[in-house]
């Protein structure tokens, strides 16, 4: 995405602290193209778990996407933030954002993104979430997974230091609850029924992160 296109978007958002971040994000962070990527051709709508104020259905329309997007966060504040945005934009009919607990989802079938979520549950949390979005997925569906994964390396403990940082500012209350492993995940994905592709994803960011992605085994 060009510059031009991230300062638009960036510029639907509440305040100057806000449209930095938007801008920041969008040029740093490589999921967006990524998860772009993973959809390109799908009609089926998309279930963005954990969406935050919703920045991936803002990419994903700019970038020509046009399946409907269904993004639920359980913060009331980056929901109504996300909200305002798509009204600025006139797509408030197409960026559906609601307030809602991530294992509490709505009866769709189609894609589902899971960005920068299931570090936030604990273990148990992480596997039911799982076996939850693969029931969510079409049979064409595919599941997308960012997230930091627990290794012994500079980048694991780059990683632990931000989450501290962004639990203390209250960005995201409660923190990190439990990282977990490249196997912990295969063998979740594997009893829900899913084949998993893993490759690191870390743009110009210093931290541990990895995309997943899952479909149904056939």
């Amino acid at each position: 995405m060009d510059r031009h296109a991230r300062h638009r978007i960036a510029s639907r958002y509440d305040g100057h602290l806000q449209r930095c971040y938007v801008r920041v994000k969008l040029a740093s962070d490589p999921v967006y193209a990524a998860s772009s990527a993973v959809l390109a051709g799908s009609t089926l709508p998309l279930l963005d778990i954990g969406c935050g104020i919703g920045l991936l259905g803002q990419y994903l329309y700019m970038q020509g996407h046009r399946a409907p997007y269904l993004g639920l966060d359980r913060d009331p504040r980056k929901i109504a933030a996300g909200q305002r945005a798509a009204q600025r934009a006139g797509l408030a009919t197409v960026v559906d954002l609601r307030c809602a607990d991530a294992l509490d989802l709505p009866p769709t079938q189609g894609n589902v993104a899971l960005l920068d979520v299931l570090h936030y549950l604990p273990a148990t949390g992480q596997l039911a979430l799982l076996q939850q979005a693969a029931r969510h997925l079409a049979p064409q569906g595919r599941l997308i997974i960012r997230n930091v994964l627990r290794e012994g390396n500079w980048r694991f403990h780059a990683t632990r230091a931000e989450e501290f940082l962004l639990q203390a500012s209250g960005w995201i209350p409660g923190g990190a609850q439990h990282y977990p492993s490249a196997s912990e995940l295969r063998e979740a994905l594997e009893a829900a029924g899913l084949l998993m592709r893993i490759e690191t994803l870390r743009g110009r960011t210093p931290f541990n992160s990895y995309l997943i992605e899952a479909r149904h085994a056939h």
